[in-house]
């Protein structure tokens, strides 16, 4: 792919500078540090030139854009702005210096808090408006704002004095909070600035067309966060669609658009309405890295991204994790170490990598990371989940847990120390608390699989199969070519007394199991085993289809794949080569199946094919004491056979 031509890299410059200047004006400091990391990526050396190439994601139907703040603002707002910049400049501070309520009574000034003027004479009265409180909160302090104010202030001061106020809310929240699943915590504590920043924005919005004034984004981004929180997402979905047609290169904007997908036909919907530039190309990588859609095409758009932004580590993180996603682990923990080595002090996906080296037992590794984290910050929730790996590796799943709990003190909107606490408790047998654990990771994110999977086994071990299964079914349709979420249904099928749904599970647990095999490109076949191709299949999924034949007395049919369980020790036949591939060799499922198919022989009367399999089994070690009985059956029978024939 060719690079960006000199006119189009320093537009592109242009724009990632003021998206750095204009969110950091804004104190939306995570979208310009995003925006900052992204422009110092573009290679610094002389470019030769070149026009951008015809499949470049620079080169689409509409020019790129000029910066935004000279398309979006008119002269009325210019003025606005002008007018107020010393004001702006006091309540920036006052943010910068977390002082929330006063950088937003800047621009909307507020009445004293609640209670001031009416002192409470008694402590054991303060529980008792707690109900009225919540109601209050929505309707008290923005009651006292004029429309009229808010429509005198400029947009960029309207959104910080907004932001300030659900900021404030967010942080009064946590403080309200019960401790991470104490005996108090329900996990609905509310941010009660939220009802008043949605009333004032509503007007505003209804009240814009007769205005004349051009909308700029930031104000429809921070109503998409509050329709988001009140669990208006359809609405939110439109409002952060509008968002970034305004102003495109806020990332706050795309990461909470991300969070309301739940589906890739949702995102698939989604994409025909967003602007046509670069941030919808790394938005639609990031977001079906978020779904789990780790494809050839998705990996060519992000090599394509990639050739514009050759050493972003945010592309390279999203890389690492399409790898981890399809099991990769190897390739993935390298890109992540490359990161490491390149910028040791960040933060940022390190549970992810510590998710990593737990699974291939890179424990000296992970103890260096836990290290060099806590070295860094030791107050970042990514921090504390690799601590709580790091624990959990060395089965000290008591302090696994303190340090996932400090996590979500820090963040309880973090996905990670949810479903690892929740492993945690399964660990330790707590059940009911994992099972809290893993909800919460569920109403976090609904699209994190493992929360579900961790579901589903949890009701497992309770033997509340038909809850179970809903889980699991939830886990295997977010990760549809992930085998063992399918023989996780299977079970649960068989459990329940489903046995044909069963048996179709275990055949997609086959088929998903050829998928990983083959590659990614490989299709999902019908769950026939006669299109799996000659890759090994899973003996244990082999067996469990065998024995729910079984139990709907279909026995040729068990029979069959009962043999095709043993056919899995040698492997499939290359005939090119005339030998052998390699096979899972003599396993304890093989051998039960080889003492089934025996017992089977031995009741339709192949005494022959049954010793064959018996003696087999008295040689390979695994359930000999069974073998040699059956063998002892086996000649007795056919001794009285032989006696019964002569006489």
């Amino acid at each position: 792919m060719a690079t960006l031509s000199q006119a189009d890299e320093a537009q592109l410059k242009a724009q990632l500078q003021d998206a750095v200047v204009s969110c950091t004006e804004r104190c939306l400091y995570h979208s310009a540090k995003w925006a900052a990391e992204l422009l110092n990526s573009l290679p610094t050396s002389d470019d030769d030139g070149l026009d951008t190439d015809v499949d470049s994601p620079m080169s689409d139907a509409h020019p790129p854009q000029t910066p935004a703040n000279h398309v979006s603002k008119d002269a009325a707002e210019l003025r606005l702005e002008a007018r107020e910049a010393h004001k702006f400049l006091l309540a920036k501070t006052y943010f910068d210096c977390r002082e929330y309520d006063r950088c937003a009574a800047v621009f909307l000034p507020s009445v004293l808090p609640r209670g001031s003027s009416h002192p409470v004479t008694s402590p054991a009265g303060q529980p008792k408006h707690s109900e009225k409180g919540k109601e209050k909160a929505g309707t008290s302090s923005n009651s006292k704002i004029p429309i009229s104010s808010v429509q005198g202030l400029s947009q960029k001061s309207l959104f910080l004095a907004l932001y300030a106020r659900y900021i404030a809310g967010e942080k009064r929240m946590n403080e309200d909070s019960e401790m991470i699943l104490g005996p108090q915590d329900g996990g609905v504590t509310l941010n009660k600035e939220l009802p008043g920043i949605s009333a004032i924005l509503q007007e505003w919005f209804n009240s814009l067309p007769m205005s004349g004034r051009q909308p700029q984004g930031w104000l429809e981004y921070l109503y998409g966060i509050v329709l988001a929180k009140g669990k208006n997402e359809k609405l939110a979905v439109d409002y952060f669609v509008r968002s970034v047609h305004q102003y495109s290169y806020n990332w706050g904007a795309w990461s909470e658009l991300s969070n309301l997908l739940g589906t890739i036909e949702e995102l698939n919907q989604v994409i025909p309405r967003l602007p046509q530039n670069i941030m919808t190309f790394i938005f639609h990588v990031s977001a079906s890295q978020d779904l789990y859609q780790s494809n050839d095409q998705v990996h060519a758009s992000l090599a394509q991204i990639m050739s514009v932004f050759p050493t972003s580590a945010f592309l390279k993180t999203q890389r690492a994790l399409l790898h981890y996603h399809t099991k990769d682990f190897d390739e993935a923990e390298q890109i992540f170490s490359d990161l490491l080595k390149s910028d040791p002090h960040r933060i940022d996906s390190l549970d992810n990598y510590s998710n990593i080296l737990y699974v291939m037992g890179m424990r000296a590794k992970l103890a260096f990371l836990a290290q060099l984290a806590t070295t860094t910050d030791k107050f970042r929730p990514e921090t504390c989940c690799v601590v709580g790996n790091y624990y959990s590796l060395k089965s000290e799943h008591e302090k696994a847990v303190m340090y996932f709990r400090r996590a979500l003190t820090l963040d309880r909107n973090f996905l990670s120390a949810w479903t690892l606490m929740g492993h945690e408790f399964v660990e330790m047998k707590n059940t009911h608390a994992a099972i809290e654990s893993y909800r919460r990771a569920v109403d976090v994110n609904r699209k994190d699989y493992r929360a579900w999977y961790g579901l589903g086994q949890t009701y497992e071990v309770l033997e509340m199969h038909s809850y179970a299964l809903f889980y699991h079914q939830r886990a295997a349709a977010l990760r549809p070519y992930d085998p063992k979420l399918w023989m996780a249904v299977g079970q649960c099928f068989g459990k329940v007394g489903k046995i044909t749904n069963g048996i179709r599970a275990y055949k997609r647990a086959l088929v998903a199991g050829s998928y990983y095999d083959a590659g990614i490109g490989s299709s999902f076949g019908s769950g026939e085993v006669s299109g799996l191709g000659g890759g090994i299949l899973d003996p244990e999924v082999l067996y469990q289809i065998a024995l729910l034949y079984e139990r709907i007395h279909d026995m040729p049919e068990s029979a069959a794949y009962m043999e095709l369980v043993l056919a899995q020790e040698e492997g499939p036949e290359y005939e090119e080569a005339g030998e052998a591939g390699g096979g899972v060799g003599v396993t304890p499922t093989t051998s039960k199946a080889r003492l089934w198919l025996a017992r089977w022989e031995y009741m339709r009367g192949m005494y022959q094919r049954a010793m064959e399999l018996a003696n087999e089994l008295c040689q390979d070690g695994v359930e000999v004491e069974d073998a040699k009985a059956l063998v002892r059956d086996i000649r007795a029978r056919i001794e009285r056979e032989k006696g019964e024939g002569r006489t």
